[in-house]
């Protein structure tokens, strides 16, 4: 019987977007439904009724939810392209990276993002320093795990993606050459990928959505 695979995201959502890059890099033929979060539809709500949050994977009439929790499904369920290496250490380092971007790069970055003045000044420089463990992480390799793109890769991948768009916004840079060269070239690496770069959302778009989201935030 032929597998069903389909996943529920936004266009713009780069934990859906993490979820579309192991499909693809998996070889996985998959739907996708993208989701109007303002008013949700009964089948995000039925197959993730604890948060009712995109991403979504629904695999043969069984849903699972959070982006990382979906990413190591689809790791164990599809063991052809590892996003993972064998040796249990490499294994972990890996998992830790991505950890480590959701808990603390991306909520600084974020932050950085919707603050103005000395609130902003100071989630700018935690950021930094955030960034600074991953440039150590990157000297001398293409990607975080060598030389192809694994879980760290996907896990950190919205960097290349959205940290443009917060600078253009912002005016202001965060990712330079002279503190990030490693990190910049990894950027450049990513995104040239054709499985990653064919899937990136519209940049004009995203400088829309998160003005419009930067705006009501310092509007409250």
């Amino acid at each position: 019987m032929a597998e069903k695979v389909t996943l529920l995201k936004t266009w713009s959502s780069p934990f859906g977007l993490r979820i579309v890059w192991a499909l693809k890099l998996k070889g996985i033929q998959y739907d996708s439904i993208d989701e109007d979060l303002s008013n949700k539809s009964p089948l995000l709500v039925q197959c993730n009724p604890v948060y009712k949050k995109i991403p979504v994977l629904i695999h043969n009439g069984k849903s699972i939810s959070e982006s990382l929790v979906i990413l190591e499904y689809i790791e164990d369920t599809w063991n052809h392209n590892p996003l993972l290496p064998q040796d249990p250490y490499h294994k972990a380092t890996a998992r830790f990276w991505v950890k480590f971007g959701d808990d603390k790069v991306l909520p600084s970055i974020w932050s950085a993002f919707l603050k103005q003045g000395k609130e902003q000044e100071d989630a700018i420089d935690e950021a930094i320093e955030n960034l600074k463990l991953l440039e150590e992480q990157l000297k001398g390799k293409k990607f975080f795990g060598g030389e192809k793109i694994g879980l760290a890769d996907l896990g950190l991948g919205m960097l290349a993606n959205l940290v443009p768009v917060f600078e253009e916004i912002i005016g202001m840079k965060i990712i330079d050459e002279e503190r990030f060269p490693s990190l910049l070239s990894w950027m450049h690496e990513f995104s040239q990928v054709a499985i990653i770069k064919e899937s990136w959302p519209p940049h004009d778009k995203l400088i829309v959505k998160f003005q419009v989201l930067r705006d009501r935030h310092l509007a409250k």
